[in-house]
């Protein structure tokens, strides 16, 4: 019995250094797919802008609360696209300043200077109201708007 015990003692001191080898290989993978994961993901949705208009990504997150509730991004008078949950569009504009709003239990209105040639990002969001949502528009960025891409698709 005490032999059997050393022989398994034995065994598992030889086994501990190997699985620690066997380990460190899978780290050194894991470390390059790591690495070489950023150009994978890259931003394949939204083509370059234009060369005399400046464009505007706006996008939604997809989440389960609120999904139900959209709203209209507008420019003025001017309706641009609407913004459900999971949903993007792209706007084409003059280069200058332009004002966006959003109407639901408040309104929210973002300011934005633009340069043609350039992409900007535009994060809308829902946040609690008594009755309904309560529609946000905020900047955002290209790598934001790329780790969601997965679950996005342009509104129609």
């Amino acid at each position: 019995m005490r032999s059997m015990l050393s022989r398994t003692a034995i065994l598992s001191l030889l086994l501990v250094p190997a699985f620690a080898i066997a380990n460190e290989g899978d780290a050194a993978t894991a470390t390059t797919a790591t690495t070489t994961a950023p150009a994978a993901t890259a931003n394949t949705l939204i083509q370059a802008a234009p060369a005399d208009k400046a464009q505007i990504v706006f996008f939604r997150e997809s989440k389960f609360v609120g999904a139900a509730i959209g709203f209209k991004v507008r420019e003025g008078e001017n309706e641009l696209g609407k913004l459900r949950s999971g949903k993007y569009f792209v706007a084409n504009v003059e280069p200058g300043k332009h004002e966006y709003n959003v109407h639901g239990e408040t309104k929210d209105v973002l300011t934005m200077e633009v340069e043609a040639g350039e992409t900007y990002y535009v994060l809308g969001s829902l946040g609690m109201g008594i009755v309904a949502g309560r529609p946000n528009l905020s900047p955002s960025d290209e790598a934001t708007f790329v780790s969601m891409s997965g679950k996005l698709k342009l509104a129609k």
